[in-house]
């Protein structure tokens, strides 16, 4: 089975900066994609970002200018620059790797204090 494992939350103010950092293992094959996505106690998860092994990128309109999804050199593994953070962007975020109905890890805690 794939483990995913996040790493990276903490507190933050606002306009402060976090690298998250995900890590999948238990998979002898690259990862097609992988990607990021958050959820609040009040609102469904929603997408964040996704990369591809070739490095094609998705961004929610949200973020696009302030967040940078990047593969490492091992292609399973997967990082969150997040720049100029606000506080609408605290939720837990969870990472993703879509393999079949997709796997996904148990979620780093993003606060942002304004």
């Amino acid at each position: 089975q794939v483990q995913l494992v996040e790493s990276g939350g903490g507190l933050v103010q606002a306009g402060g900066s976090l690298r998250l950092s995900c890590v999948a293992s238990g998979s002898m094959f690259s990862i097609h994609t992988m990607g990021w996505y958050r959820q609040t106690p009040g609102k469904q998860r929603e997408l964040v970002a996704t990369i591809t092994s070739g490095g094609s990128t998705n961004y929610a309109d949200s973020v696009k200018v302030r967040f940078t999804i990047s593969r490492g050199v091992a292609k399973n593994t997967v990082y969150l620059q997040m720049n100029n953070l606000k506080p609408e962007d605290t939720a837990i975020y969870y990472c993703n790797a879509a393999i079949g109905a997709g796997y996904w890890g148990k979620g780093t805690l993003v606060t942002v204090s304004s």
